[in-house]
């Protein structure tokens, strides 16, 4: 079997820990400690997130949409694959060197998704960027850290809390949809986010998009 290769660290801004690029022949992985935060093998859920977000806007004719984390670019590509020409995407990501490596090592993963017009990339944190846009966004998209639970960064907490979720539901226009991935279920979190005035779809997705493998969730909070 091919080893693994590391290609790139990475430190995650407010925090001491650092996110490794690992390579194996074709295959990439983004891990934190030892845990694999996600693989280019493994892009079902991630994908899910924006086709499940765009089929509740697709009547809006020229739809804003946010992605909190840009990851190995599986949610960008396929909101771009199934948003017509007038979609406008910000893609905002916390570490500068996720970015490099989409423009860089894993260039091939991405193609010609950072480059489409229709996209922005913002090297900010996500919760900054929903403050600033007050009734501006049709979708939120969150895939950042490994849902509600934080794993690479405590402040990540703050999106998910009743603070967050109600700074999310002000930036979005009537009939806006967050839609949030986590690795695994989470109650509590279901339950904040009815508190905060979405009506709440929760959908178990296949990690693979396939009929096997582990499940991911999916939320989808569709402004009440």
């Amino acid at each position: 079997m091919i080893p693994w290769e590391k290609i790139d660290i990475a430190r995650i801004p407010g925090t001491d820990d650092e996110l490794r690029l690992m390579r194996r022949g074709k295959e990439f992985s983004i891990k934190l400690g030892s845990n694999e935060l996600m693989n280019s093998r493994l892009s079902g859920s991630e994908e899910a997130l924006a086709t499940l977000a765009a089929k509740r806007i697709e009547k809006v004719a020229s739809p804003h949409m946010l992605i909190g984390g840009l990851g190995m670019g599986f949610t960008l590509r396929a909101a771009l694959a199934v948003l017509g020409s007038k979609a406008r995407i910000m893609v905002a990501e916390l570490v500068p060197a996720v970015v490099a490596w989409a423009r860089g090592p894993m260039a091939e993963i991405f193609g010609d998704s950072l480059n489409d017009p229709r996209v922005t990339v913002r090297e900010a944190d996500v919760a900054e960027i929903i403050r600033s846009h007050r009734s501006k966004l049709d979708a939120i998209l969150l895939d950042v850290d490994n849902g509600p639970e934080g794993l690479t960064r405590k402040g990540n907490d703050a999106l998910y809390s009743s603070t967050g979720l109600n700074a999310a539901r002000m930036a979005l226009r009537p009939g806006g949809v967050l839609a949030v991935w986590s690795s695994g279920p989470n109650p509590a979190f279901a339950k904040r986010l009815g508190s905060a005035g979405f009506d709440v779809n929760e959908i178990n997705i296949r990690a693979t998009g396939k009929g096997r493998g582990v499940r991911h969730i999916i939320w989808i909070a569709s402004k009440a």
